[in-house]
């Protein structure tokens, strides 16, 4: 079976699959995100979580409950397996742009692409030991405004995404319709690793969202390609 015809069959057992999550749908801020990568012959999107904010006894999820509480924020993670390597490529070039720069490639043993959107701009702070809590309801009532504006500039990020997205979708339609056009653009890499923005991925959502990320507290990073057994 050639590389297309199994990334189909991949993809449509993927979507058919029942949804898991608790929730038991896709969250609302990321449907239309979802939509558009789905709705794209070389992706699909594995699991998703929108981001949130939670409170929780990290020693409860191993059964042995002590009242140790932990709030917690977590930003979107998004797993899309793709077509090929290419695909992915441009794909995490935009969630890099995007301000999701602890994004990453995985390539499996049977050629699975798969790619993680993700954010260093999470969460994690222990408010009890023991039963006692440790910080002032002062602090607390800190540490949840935190945890909004991050969920905010989390909403952001996702947004500015799909709109990078969207576009960078439609400038590859473009230039796969134009073959000259797509043999001129090999010319000049269609992937950059760091910092070195490529103004193919998302055109002028670079321009105007530098600004906005240039105090980020995500650092830029190059892709991770390493083999899983997929």
């Amino acid at each position: 079976m050639d590389r297309n015809a199994e990334f189909k069959r991949w993809k449509a057992q993927g979507l058919s699959k029942a949804d898991l999550s608790r929730k038991g749908s896709v969250d609302e801020d990321v449907v239309e995100l979802v939509q558009l990568l789905n709705g794209r012959e070389q992706y699909f999107t594995t699991s998703s979580c929108a981001g949130r904010i939670i409170l929780l006894d990290g020693i409860v999820a191993l059964k042995k409950a002590n009242g140790d509480a932990i709030l917690k924020f977590e930003p979107l993670i998004l797993h899309v397996q793709c077509r090929q390597l290419q695909d992915a490529q441009i794909l995490h070039s935009v969630a890099i742009d995007s301000g999701f720069r602890n994004s990453g490639i995985t390539v499996g043993k049977r050629g699975k692409t798969m790619l993680a959107i993700r954010s260093t701009h999470g969460l994690e702070v222990p408010l009890s030991h023991k039963g006692k809590l440790m910080v002032t309801e002062e602090y607390i009532d800190f540490l949840l405004k935190i945890a909004n504006q991050k969920m905010e500039e989390n909403k952001k990020r996702i947004e500015r995404f799909y709109n990078c997205l969207q576009h960078a979708l439609e400038k590859e339609t473009i230039t796969n319709s134009h073959p000259k056009e797509k043999i001129k653009d090999k010319n000049n890499s269609s992937y950059t690793h760091k910092k070195k923005r490529n103004p193919e991925a998302c055109g002028k959502c670079i321009e105007e969202n530098d600004k906005e990320l240039e105090n980020d507290d995500d650092p830029g990073i190059s892709v991770t390609i390493f083999p899983e057994d997929y």
